[in-house]
């Protein structure tokens, strides 16, 4: 009997442990107490139980079995026994409840702030800048971790022993175990912060760094095959690699290491593999670009190895040529334009010249017929340089965009009528028969009028000039969906028959100074049809020209005006 009464009379005692505020008994293998949830299911639990237990199976002990009596003396009034004291924590813990609230709350908060301190000051030095790394730092992350495990796990079997022999060397190991724990805990979090503020951390693992260091032989490896392999060959050092990996792989497919190896490399091909379709999609696509007309394509040479490399240098070498050439023809484009536009000009004082002098001749009074057809073939001849002259300058300036657009809305039906009826005496003449065909409905657009009558004098005028006389000119205005912007166009369509065999394409047509006749006995510039098709592209128009046989025809798309 362990106790702090002096009595001798263990029955009287066993008697009196019920009459306690606190006690429990083990008899007969049953719990006999008045405190709240202990029985013997959770009773195996208490130390003294155990211990109790454990004594039985002791050989040095005679007795074979215990019955255990316990309990504790609550009216006990000494300053310093266990029981007054934790009873006296207890009940200041009941009556003031918001202190453990309010210093936990202070705690984490203090926590808090420490922790923001530290891992915002850890790594920085004064003097330098950036995370400064130690020899600590370097130290591969999982060695570093295995290490500090070690010492724990001696710590903790070191702790054990403790709880069932009291000696002093295993308490000054434990201690010191639990600091050198402690210290280990505190390096790998300064490390693991400075590692992951200078973006280190997957990189200090040494799993890391051995599957870069094969990562990086098996590049040099195979950017050798790039260089010195054909495309069939690099394919089958490339399949003959996966099937050999996979083997050994597979040998070895009974640790789990293995599999993580296996998954890795099926991983890592189909990355190689996915890589190299887009890499060839991007070439693909960089060619889809040029064939479509663009000339800022560029591929970056760098990022592609072997055959597509040489591939990519040869597309860019394509595209520069490609960018040089529109660049050459642009500027050959504008030369032509500014001479044309100089030499008009220059012709322009000498002409006026001429006209004037041929007006003042006409005035005479000349008797001679010779002298007089003379002057009428001068007067034709000037008037009509005259007219080449203004044809020039004005398609210099509609080429080179040169022009000031003052957009109106405008009655389309209107305007081909009052053409039409100006044109008349033209068309007479040429025994031409214009049939129009024109919805009922007013049509608006928004153009230039200067500009947009212009077009139709230059089609009439071409009709009048190349038509075959007595022949139909038929117009058309309709109004449809043409185009996939969903937007309302007209369609104007003026067709007629060619009195010449029009052995030309619609393109060469359109060029400046390209006529139908290649006589070139009419009095035409070569000029018209290139002026209108310009004049129609800068008002936001479509114009084409399309050749069967004799039909000439022209088509113009232009967005309808609400």
């Amino acid at each position: 009997m362990y106790t702090n009464i002096k009595s001798e009379d263990y029955e009287k005692e066993k008697q009196n442990m019920k009459s306690e505020k606190v006690y429990w008994n083990y008899v007969d293998g049953v719990v006999d107490t008045n405190i709240n949830y202990l029985d013997n299911e959770n009773i195996k639990y208490n130390y003294s139980f155990i211990y109790a237990m454990e004594k039985q199976t002791d050989t040095s002990y005679s007795i074979s079995d215990y019955d255990i009596y316990t309990s504790c003396d609550v009216n006990n009034t000494e300053e310093y026994s266990a029981y007054g004291l934790n009873e006296t924590l207890y009940t200041y813990m009941l009556e003031n409840r918001t202190l453990p609230i309010y210093a936990t709350i202070l705690s984490i908060g203090l926590l808090l702030v420490i922790a923001i301190y530290l891992f915002w000051s850890i790594g920085h030095k004064e003097g330098e800048e950036g995370i400064s790394l130690n020899s600590i730092d370097k130290v591969p992350y999982e060695v570093l971790v295995f290490v500090c495990l070690m010492i724990l796990s001696i710590a903790l079997a070191v702790t054990v022993n403790i709880g069932r022999t009291i000696n002093y060397v295993f308490l000054i190991v434990g201690a010191l175990g639990y600091l050198v724990c402690y210290a280990m805990c505190a390096v790998i979090g300064v490390t693991t912060i400075k590692r992951l503020k200078a973006k280190k951390f997957i990189k200090s693992f040494l799993i890391y760094k051995i599957g870069k260091w094969c990562f990086d032989k098996l590049k040099i490896l195979f950017d050798t095959l790039d260089e010195k392999t054909t495309e069939n060959k690099r394919l089958f050092w490339y399949y003959l690699l996966f099937i050999v990996v996979s083997v050994m792989l597979a040998c070895l497919f009974y640790t789990g290491i293995a599999i993580i190896l296996l998954i890795g490399f099926w991983v890592w091909s189909y990355y190689k593999i996915k890589k190299y379709i887009l890499d060839q999609e991007k070439i693909k696509k960089a060619l889809k670009d040029i064939y479509e007309g663009k000339n800022d394509v560029r591929l970056n040479e760098e990022e592609l190895r072997g055959a597509l490399k040489e591939m990519a240098v040869y597309v860019n070498d394509i595209a520069s040529g490609f960018s040089n050439a529109i660049k050459e023809s642009l500027k050959s484009e504008r030369l032509k334009t500014e001479l044309i536009t100089n030499v008009s000009h220059d012709i322009k004082t000498p002409l006026t010249s001429i006209i004037n002098y041929v007006d003042l001749l006409k005035k005479e009074n000349i008797q001679d017929e010779k002298v007089k057809e003379y002057i009428e073939i001068l007067d034709k001849k000037s008037q009509r340089l005259k007219k080449l002259t203004e044809d020039l300058v004005e398609a210099s300036k509609v080429s080179s965009g040169n022009v000031k657009l003052n957009f109106e809305s405008i009655d389309i039906k209107e305007l081909f009528n009052q053409t039409i009826g100006e044109f008349k005496d033209r068309f007479e003449e040429k025994d031409l028969k214009i049939e129009v065909g024109m919805p009922e409905s007013d049509i608006k657009i928004k153009a230039d009028s200067r500009y947009l009558y212009r077009i139709i004098e230059n089609l009439f005028s071409n009709i009048t000039k190349y038509a075959l006389e007595s022949s139909r000119v038929y117009i058309d205005i309709v109004e449809n969906n043409k185009n996939s912007d969903n937007k309302k166009y007209i369609n104007i369509s003026i067709k007629n028959i060619s009195k010449d065999k029009l052995n030309i394409s619609s393109d060469e047509l359109m060029q400046r100074f390209v006529r139908g006749d290649k006589s070139r006995y009419t009095e035409g510039s070569g000029l018209g049809l290139s002026i209108a098709k310009s004049l129609t592209e800068l008002q936001g128009g479509k114009f084409d020209i399309i050749i069967d046989g004799d039909l000439f025809k022209v088509e113009i798309d232009w967005p309808i005006s609400r």
